[in-house]
């Protein structure tokens, strides 16, 4: 069929220079790409379900745990079933836009169709088998969703990234991984290639763009040529689907595995209380592509109820960008940061043309930034938690009361708990490690495994890597994350009578001083209040009585910069004795122009931590897996310098 009329107009007023024909060339390959596929069944267990909700979705029970599920034929060729039957609206599945004012809208039978083909060219153009791993490097263009859905498809393991990473970053989730492939942009391709020597498990590289590469396949002329009668593997609901690399705040990132069952859980019950997501809802996500919020927030959970999800291309955030929407969204999922920056940009009071829902996750929420949104919008903001390891593990439900400050409670199935170090769970109010059940049976959603690091980088490049990796045992790892009858995950928090759980910081963040815990939430808050700080991080330092202190680092405000620093210093100070329990605040302070950060924009406190004691990477004392003297380049590394924190 034909691209629509008002897709024509769009094309005709955009023929005006190279770079947009080039563009819409690109678009117009996918707009054009249309084949009935007749060969969708209503999926094996959506057979045996109901509709148990408005929202439309069908659901499974908290507790069921079916022995096999594939989100692709499960989910995704359910709606197109429900489509074909006119049971579902005219919304599309997937609604992207950019600032060039091109548009893209596919409906769940167009998302089929084309992950079909999608599935094909990687089964047999490229060879892929079940079980391998392809990385996926892609910021948010259409692309993006038919790889994840053609991955799955075909039994193909995905490793989502960030296009923010660096080519030190890319060789290193490439070799540890042992990736067969890799689909990525132009940008990033010369990196790969600068690389690709060090990677002697990549066979195929695919590449998402307007121009053609040597060495390299091209995505879009595949595409059209590709068969669409690919048959979907039958994964068990146990296979791994994905491996996210955690964020690295503390250490090198760790492989974390996920089955199919992360994809499950968005059709329990309880999960699809979160968002209570129907199908005339259009849900606009704001994560980048490259980790697990986006694979659950802008991809499972809004087609697991048979919503529209908006995607605007957004290569750089731009806040004016979402106050001149004219697009019908009714709920919005987004860091912290966004609804920041939104805030920034509101002189007085702003209403949206039609968004009914707001949810955050990614960072602590400060319960002034909860208020200030409910006063300038008249919407309240819903915050949920997670990790790589878990996704979504708990959250304020839609409707559920909000206790500023506070992430909400668990969401079934997994089980909350705060518990100490040998898994004992607390009393109420008591700080401690939020925990989840894992035994007698492990929940669905829960990561399967740390992935052991099989592959050492042998790269002059790569030096500064080899000793970590040298004994970076993840198996042991992931014994070392199972406390009891529970999964710690490394997070301090509290719950209180409710259930409702407080986060307090990471296990390795928190600072003892003079007798007293500190988590740096606490101190970052209070911090966040005053005009003069953009952003801050608080840290321990060493002191000779104390032992530790509070310490400080600050990014300033434009408006302060010119400020005196040693008054500036004090005023901060008194201003966090007056918002906190004065034993809090910061006795050190130190004005940097930017904070150190991970490539997911997670602050690096452990850098910091490390800069005050004139500590190095600390290193556990193991035999390297190689001889290091072989390796060119890496003939000697820095001395480890241990300090100790009793001065």
């Amino acid at each position: 069929s034909l691209p629509r009329a008002g897709d024509l107009r769009i094309l005709c007023l955009l023929l005006d220079t190279c770079n947009t024909m080039q563009r819409l060339m690109r678009l117009q390959v996918l707009w054009g790409i249309r084949h009935s596929y007749n060969g969708i069944h209503p999926s094996r267990w959506y057979i045996c379900c109901r509709s148990l909700s408005r929202a439309g979705a069908l659901r499974w029970n908290d507790d069921n745990r079916p022995e096999g599920f594939n989100f692709a034929s499960d989910v995704l060729d359910y709606w197109t079933q429900m489509e074909q039957e006119r049971k579902r609206g005219p919304n599309p599945a997937l609604w992207w836009v950019n600032n060039q004012g091109d548009e893209v809208k596919w409906s769940f039978r167009e998302m089929t169709d084309l992950s079909h083909r999608v599935a094909s060219i990687f089964t047999q153009t490229c060879g892929m088998q079940q079980g391998d791993r392809l990385a996926l490097i892609l910021p948010r263009v259409p692309e993006w969703w038919l790889v994840v859905i053609g991955y799955i498809r075909a039994g193909i393991i995905f490793m989502p990234g960030t296009t923010q990473m660096k080519a030190k970053d890319i060789l290193y989730r490439l070799q540890v991984s042992k990736a067969q492939g890799i689909v990525t942009i132009d940008t990033l391709a010369p990196e790969v290639d600068s690389l690709v020597s060090e990677c002697p498990a990549l066979k195929a590289k695919l590449l998402v763009s307007d121009h053609s590469r040597q060495g390299w396949l091209d995505f879009q002329s595949l595409i059209k040529s590709a068969s669409p009668d690919h048959t979907c593997i039958k994964s068990k609901t146990l296979d791994p689907i994905a491996i996210f690399f955690t964020s690295g705040t503390t250490d090198f990132p760790k492989m974390a595995k996920h089955s199919h069952g992360l994809a499950l859980r968005s059709s329990l019950p309880s999960c699809r209380q979160l968002l209570q997501l129907k199908t005339s809802d259009v849900l606009w996500g704001f994560s980048d592509p490259g980790w697990i919020l986006a694979v659950w927030g802008c991809m499972f959970e809004p087609w697991t109820a048979g919503s529209t999800l908006f995607i605007h291309h957004l290569p750089k955030f731009d806040p004016k960008v979402i106050l001149q929407c004219k697009y019908p969204i009714t709920q919005c999922l987004a860091a912290p940061a966004v609804y920041r920056m939104i805030l920034q940009q509101i002189s007085t009071s702003l209403r949206f043309l039609a968004l009914e829902h707001c949810a955050t996750a990614g960072e602590a929420l400060l319960p002034e930034e909860q208020e200030e949104w409910r006063r300038c919008t008249g919407l309240l903001l819903y915050q949920v938690y997670g990790q790589s390891e878990t996704g979504i593990s708990c959250g304020t439900l839609w409707g559920m009361k909000i206790k500023p400050g506070s992430m909400g409670k668990s969401i079934l199935p997994f089980d909350i708990q705060i518990i100490d170090d040998k898994g004992n769970i607390l009393p109420l109010n008591t700080e401690g490690n939020i925990g989840i059940r894992i035994k007698p049976t492990k929940p669905i959603g829960l990561f399967m495994c740390y992935e052991p690091c099989t592959s050492v980088p042998v790269s002059p490049y790569l030096c500064q890597y080899l000793v970590l990796l040298s004994f970076q045992d993840n198996p042991k790892k992931t014994v070392e994350v199972e406390c009891g009858d529970f999964y710690n995950t490394g997070d301090r928090a509290t719950m209180d009578e409710e259930g409702y759980i407080w986060f307090f910081g990471r296990r390795d963040d928190i600072i003892h001083t003079s007798g007293y815990r500190i988590g740096p939430a606490e101190v970052e808050n209070a911090l966040a209040e005053h005009p003069a700080v953009a952003e801050s991080a608080a840290v321990s330092s060493p002191d000779p009585i104390r032992r530790e202190v509070v310490k400080a680092f600050i990014v300033l405000t434009p408006e302060y910069l010119s400020h005196d620093w040693d008054q500036l210093t004090q005023e901060l100070q008194q201003h966090v004795k007056s918002v906190t329990a004065p034993y809090k605040y910061p006795r050190k302070v130190e004005f940097v122009p930017e904070l150190p950060k991970t490539i997911t924009g997670k602050i690096k406190r452990s850098e910091l931590r490390r800069k005050e004691f004139g500590q190095k990477k600390s290193v556990k004392t193991q035999k390297p897996l190689c001889d290091l003297a072989l390796i060119p380049g890496c003939l000697s590394f820095p001395t480890v310098e241990r300090v100790s924190r009793g001065m």
